[in-house]
């Protein structure tokens, strides 16, 4: 009788991941009874047209894998909405895939270009996915704050300051989630300049693309030639039609990137949802949904930010996404962390305490709301708000 191997120890590839601050939140918001401001999901359901579009889908038998790289018809949507908006003409046969939501087309595209030993850098406060992606690619994240004294504008000087001979890939993430900041021409220039002299890759998450405020346009990387050659443009239908459930993204880049993206996408989902994608595909042909998201998410801005106003807190500017920030200095001197469980248990909202977006505690007093609610739902977190104070 010989004896047993010893079990191999187990060793984690992500020690530092655990239960995500959402579903933390998210949770206590449960449990107190809360109205949850936390979580980045709309409370209303999304357009019946493209519910119908669904339906209409799977009665005509798209109900088996689609294509490893999209829907031909959805690929064909995107690259026609990204020319009418952004001036650039991807092929949608070699440079658009579709992708199982934002999140996976983070990674796989991380995935196919970083390799071990390369730098990364990150721009904080940075959502969360960011960093395990580089990790499980052998990488090393390299950090650079916003510059939170300007309403978080990038800093492009300290930006091009942190690239090394080892540095692969520069992630961006405008509009930016936490902090509503939008990208203006002026910062196009700047990256054209640092791509220029450092040949750097660079990833543009730009899921919130069409949820910018007060008129101005979404400073897509692909409205610029030179941007677009060295970039994976990411975006999402989840965002932009209320649809965060059915996870269907897209990686736009150039084919020989798309090419290495590909090969990592066939490995990790191979295809996405079917009868979703021809969905969005049908509901594409009418822009109407997307050009009015704006003023849709803009009106709940408004409406939220006014009602903050009569309370101690001190709402930051908000360009941009379904997110706004507000300083609660004048409320309480506690923690983020802290101070987001009081917001709990004490007023009855649940927010996000923007501290957990940086890798080293950087507190600056600061929670995250997110309006991508019904209007009674913003009101009644204001009215609990207002009672509590």
């Amino acid at each position: 009788m010989t004896a047993s191997q010893p079990d191999l120890p187990l060793t984690s590839r992500l020690p530092n991941v655990g239960t995500t601050i959402f579903t933390v939140m998210s949770q206590l918001a449960v449990k107190h009874g809360a109205v949850n401001l936390g979580q980045g999901f709309p409370d209303f359901n999304c357009d019946a047209r493209l519910q119908r579009h669904l339906a209409d889908a799977v009665a005509a038998g798209h109900n088996q894998y689609a294509p490893m790289t999209g829907v031909p018809a959805l690929r064909a949507a995107i690259a026609a909405k990204n020319a009418a908006l952004y001036g650039h003409a991807y092929d949608a046969d070699t440079e658009i895939t579709v992708t199982a939501g934002a999140t996976q087309a983070i990674m796989a595209s991380v995935l196919a270009l970083v390799h071990p030993g390369d730098e990364v850098i990150v721009l904080e406060p940075t959502y969360d996915s960011y960093v395990p992606s580089i990790e499980l690619a052998g990488g090393r994240p390299v950090y650079v704050p916003l510059d939170a004294a300007r309403d978080y504008a990038p800093d492009w000087e300290r930006i091009e300051a942190a690239i090394t001979p080892k540095t692969r890939l520069v992630m961006l993430n405008f509009p930016h989630n936490p902090t509503g900041r939008v990208l203006q021409p002026d910062d196009l220039a700047a990256l054209e300049r640092i791509v220029r002299r450092h040949r750097v890759w660079l990833l543009s998450d730009e899921v919130y693309e069409h949820i910018v405020f007060d008129g101005a346009p979404h400073q897509s990387l692909m409205r610029s030639p030179a941007l677009a050659e060295r970039t994976v443009v990411i975006s999402s239908f989840g965002k932009t039609f209320h649809t965060t459930g059915w996870k269907v993204g897209y990686a736009c880049a150039p084919a020989t990137v798309s090419a290495e993206i590909r090969k990592v996408h066939q490995f990790m989902v191979f295809a996405v949802n079917t009868p979703a994608q021809h969905a969005f595909a049908a509901y594409l042909q009418d822009p109407e949904p997307y050009l009015g998201l704006a003023a849709f998410y803009q009106a709940k801005r408004d409406r939220f930010v006014a009602g903050l106003a009569a309370t101690p807190f001190k709402v930051l500017p908000c360009a941009g996404t379904y997110f706004v920030l507000a300083d609660y200095s004048a409320l309480s001197d506690a923690p983020e962390p802290e101070f987001a469980q009081t917001m709990i248990v004490k007023y009855g909202v649940a927010v996000i305490p923007v501290s957990v977006f940086y890798e080293r505690p950087f507190d600056r007093h600061v929670i995250r709301f997110c309006f991508a609610k019904q209007d009674a739902t913003l009101d009644d977190a204001l009215r609990r708000i207002r009672a509590a104070l």
